[in-house]
């Protein structure tokens, strides 16, 4: 029937060209840059600091958190997506001038985490020591900003250029994407990065004021540098490509709901307003916290997990993200396809949370025999787990997010997500140093931080049980409905 194609306002929608395959993979050129970025500084800048120029666990772990500490600002950033153009678009202005802004901050990020380190071997941890911590945590601040204004009005962009029969297909293919970054991103990295000056004894020289040998953070600078340029340089581009054209050929925004009735006339408080509308809101808002403090609190000590515990160096460390990620790309690809269809959003999602629960299990286990070959089906498992979960849980994130407000509940989806990766990044950092003082063993210590993840992953499964989209659907209609009569009284 023709009716399947009107939008909420009535206006038929069929007159708008279907987005195609290719358009779709071409969306993923910005989730890969995303998976990139996500290599460079929760991979290779958490692994220098770590394990090359000895910063603390957790105070490198909280620097780098700050970029999801500033999360709150994404409902806003998402509300002013839906309120405002920048440069002609409601979304693509933003995404390019935050793609813009957080690859240059990246590369300004690691001269700061040169000069920590610098300070850290002349004067141990002084006060000009703390204070280039505490520069660093600003800069990953500002560069959390950068993501905001970029990321949040992007899957906002996502919701306005398709119709419910082709957005799974989309999340699908552009989270696919993601993975292929991470993936492709591992593998250019630790090519650049697989130099035998900067690998084991060959990157320590002496330091009369020290008592052991320390790193040559000279040899160190000349080989990572280079990788700071030419990724996030990489990165904005795929950022231009992707998003290139497509809002001004694709988007229904403006034909969702009446122009008088339209998002921009809706307020950041009245958006707010429905947000807050359907208890339902808050249930998965606190299943989003839980699974993703649960997955991603390793994050932060993978990297160093492998060269304190397997002896592997930063090129190798580099690329234990890629069996993670293939196991995430096939996990996506198979759960969207297979047990979606088969299984529904909610059971195939737990699923996936049980399958990491065991994952890390595994783990764990590679640990105690330093066994890396375990390691990496391991970490192949957990990617096959993660993407049965991202496939999933982001299926059940779009259905639960009303059109008339897309960027302010996407935003929101997106707080959830990333207050809970920064809490799990910091908290993988604190659990670790007090693993290493309670136990004094590497294993036992990592190992904590493991086991702690597997409960995480059970407590969301008991949170899943709750959400109900009808549920949400019927308070948030309601909500909007009584906004908009309230605007005409």
């Amino acid at each position: 029937m023709a009716s399947g194609n009107l939008s909420n306002s009535g206006v038929d929608n069929s007159s708008l060209p279907k987005l195609n395959l290719l358009t779709m993979f071409r969306l993923g050129l910005f989730q890969m840059g995303l998976g990139i970025m996500s290599l460079l500084t929760l991979g290779v800048l958490n692994r220098v600091m770590i394990d090359e120029l000895k910063v603390l666990p957790l105070i490198a772990a909280s620097a780098i958190a700050m970029h999801q500490f500033v999360a709150p600002v994404r409902v806003w950033f998402g509300q002013l997506s839906d309120s405002k153009t920048l440069f002609g678009y409601h979304r693509t202005g933003y995404v390019w001038l935050g793609a813009a802004a957080f690859t240059l901050i990246s590369f300004i990020a690691l001269q700061t985490v040169w000069q920590l380190g610098l300070s850290l071997q002349n004067s141990g941890w002084s006060l000009v020591t703390y204070g280039w911590a505490a520069v660093l945590g600003l800069l990953f601040a500002l560069y959390g900003l950068a993501l905001s204004i970029s990321s949040t009005p992007f899957t906002a962009l996502l919701v306005d250029i398709t119709d419910e029969d082709n957005r799974s297909k989309l999340i699908g293919v552009v989270w696919s994407m993601l993975m292929v970054g991470i993936v492709v991103g591992a593998i250019v990295s630790s090519r650049l990065l697989e130099r035998p000056e900067i690998c084991g004894a060959a990157i320590l020289s002496y330091n009369p004021t020290a008592t052991a040998k320390v790193v040559n953070i000279a040899q160190l600078q000349a080989s990572v540098n280079p990788v700071f340029m030419i990724m996030p340089t990489i990165v904005f581009g795929l950022s231009l490509l992707a998003t290139f054209g497509v809002e001004s050929k694709y988007s229904r925004f403006s034909t969702r709901v009446i122009k008088s009735d339209r998002e921009d006339q809706i307020s950041l408080g009245k958006a707010l307003r429905v947000l807050t509308a359907s208890r339902q809101t808050g249930v998965f808002f606190s299943f989003l916290l839980v699974l993703t403090l649960s997955i991603f609190m390793q994050d932060a000590i993978l990297e160093p997990y492998g060269g304190e515990v397997f002896g592997l160096c930063i090129a190798q460390t580099t690329q234990l993200n890629i069996p993670f990620g293939i196991g995430t790309l096939i996990g996506i690809s198979a759960t969207g396809f297979l047990l979606v269809p088969r299984l529904g959003k909610k059971n195939t999602t737990k699923l996936g949370c049980i399958a990491a629960a065991v994952s890390f299990g595994l783990i764990m286990m590679s640990g105690f025999s330093a066994n890396v070959g375990l390691l990496m089906a391991s970490l192949l498992f957990f990617g096959l787990s993660s993407g049965a979960i991202t496939a999933g849980a982001t299926s059940l994130m779009l259905d639960l997010t009303a059109a008339e407000t897309a960027g302010t509940f996407v935003g929101a989806w997106g707080l959830a997500q990333a207050m809970s990766r920064g809490l799990a990044t910091v908290l993988g950092g604190a659990v670790l140093n007090f693993g290493k003082l309670v136990f004094g063993s590497p294993v036992l210590a990592y190992g904590t931080v493991f086991g702690l993840q597997a409960v995480g992953m059970i407590v969301a499964v008991i949170l899943l049980r709750r959400v109900n989209i009808k549920e949400f659907e019927q308070d948030t209609k309601n909500a909007i409905a009584s906004i908009l009569e309230s605007e005409l009284d």
